[in-house]
């Protein structure tokens, strides 16, 4: 059995829990609310209706995205995950705004609602149910890295916030008979949707295409640059397809003098490295850096000192020189995405520095604003 096979076995069987453990809640405290006349306790058992609806969703996404590449999806269908966990935000947001309206509609239209102390009883043990469950959802989550189970523990925490308020309120009322049912109904309805939303935008960062997080980046930069022969890296991209299904792509810097043959051998080493340790298809192009003995290594040197005045994540790559007298320098820039200097600055900036030592030569700059902060 594969990783991602079992990754996906361990989310549909952490699926199938959630759906029986909500589908149980949701009867229980439909009963308890029909029963009590509770506006709360009826949207607290819609929201593990939704729970239970979203594990569905979440099973759906697993099975999907176990699907193989195909001609028209070369990358794998790993995504699905992530879509599924979004359809599962939009649901708790819709039903947010259900919650709401019936809410406000039993404050200004407040009716008699009656507690049991087996009423009671039976809320707090659905609040153990849902602790449980948002343990449970973090630690295979966390195992087997998957933002909709991490999501899930996130919506099982808010559940048991949500019906500990209704818990309360029904203390309250049942041993001061202040009518509270309607005002916390609308709070735990607000508290729905605000996690709704923040649940959505942490599902689409994925979908739209966020940058890797500073410590991946670190552990791709420290892998390569622990190669014989490496002496730098940079533009480095990163493509996640679903987990298990990383792209990568990266430029790294080698002496231009030496055998190409044996630099080539050390790409694919790198390249192989990444496949069978990360499982991620990386693509490694190869830079040729001259000697800091030669002219065009001393200046490559000098400039990069210079630029890192700016900002010390600034680095240079690419640098020729061509032409007689007056010659063409021309050099590529990286530039950190959120440096707030302009690349028009930073192109004259460089170009004075050049002329400094090459007072009739012409300058071509190119800018690269990082896709990450790779940086020597």
């Amino acid at each position: 059995m594969t990783d991602i096979k079992s990754r996906n076995a361990e989310g549909k069987k952490a699926g199938v829990v959630g759906i029986i453990c909500n589908v149980f809640l949701f009867a229980l405290k439909l009963l308890l609310g029909i029963f009590s006349g509770s506006v709360s306790v009826v949207a607290d058992a819609v929201n593990n209706l939704s729970d239970a609806s979203s594990g569905i969703i979440s099973l759906l996404g697993f099975k999907l995205s176990e699907r193989p590449a195909d001609k028209e999806h070369p990358y794998g269908h790993g995504r699905y995950e992530y879509l599924a966990a979004l359809i599962m935000s939009l649901i708790i947001i819709i039903v947010g705004f259900e919650l709401l309206q019936q809410s406000i509609a039993k404050i200004l239209h407040p009716e008699a609602v009656s507690f049991t102390v087996l009423f009671i009883a039976a809320l707090a043990a659905s609040v153990i149910v849902k602790l449980w469950m948002m343990v449970y959802y973090k630690r295979v989550g966390r195992k087997i890295n998957s933002k909709t189970l991490i999501a899930a523990s996130a919506d099982s925490r808010n559940d048991v916030l949500s019906t500990t308020a209704v818990l309360i309120g029904a203390v309250i009322t049942k041993i001061w008979n202040v009518q509270l049912d309607g005002y916390i109904g609308a709070a735990v309805a607000v508290f729905v949707i605000i996690s709704g939303f923040g649940m959505a935008k942490e599902m689409l960062d994925p979908v739209l295409g966020r940058a890797p997080d500073r410590e991946t980046v670190g552990r791709i930069r420290e892998k390569i640059l622990s190669y014989d022969g490496v002496l730098g890296a940079h533009d480095l991209m990163v493509h996640d397809y679903g987990v298990g299904r990383q792209f990568a792509s990266v430029h790294v810097e080698m002496a231009a003098e030496g055998d190409v043959i044996e630099k080539h051998e050390i790409i694919d080493e790198i390249e192989r490295d990444f496949l069978e340790n990360d499982g991620i298809h990386m693509v490694v192009h190869f830079d040729p850096v001259p000697s800091e003995n030669s002219e065009l290594g001393d200046l490559r040197a000098w400039i990069a000192g210079e630029v890192r005045k700016l900002d010390s994540r600034i680095t240079i790559h690419d640098l020729r020189i061509s032409g007689g007298e007056e010659k063409l320098i021309a050099l590529d820039c990286a530039v950190p995405s959120d440096m707030e200097i302009g690349d028009a600055e930073i192109k004259i900036f460089i170009t004075n520095i050049i002329r400094i030592k090459y007072p009739q030569s012409q300058c071509a700059v190119r800018i690269d604003r990082s896709f990450t902060e790779i940086a020597d």
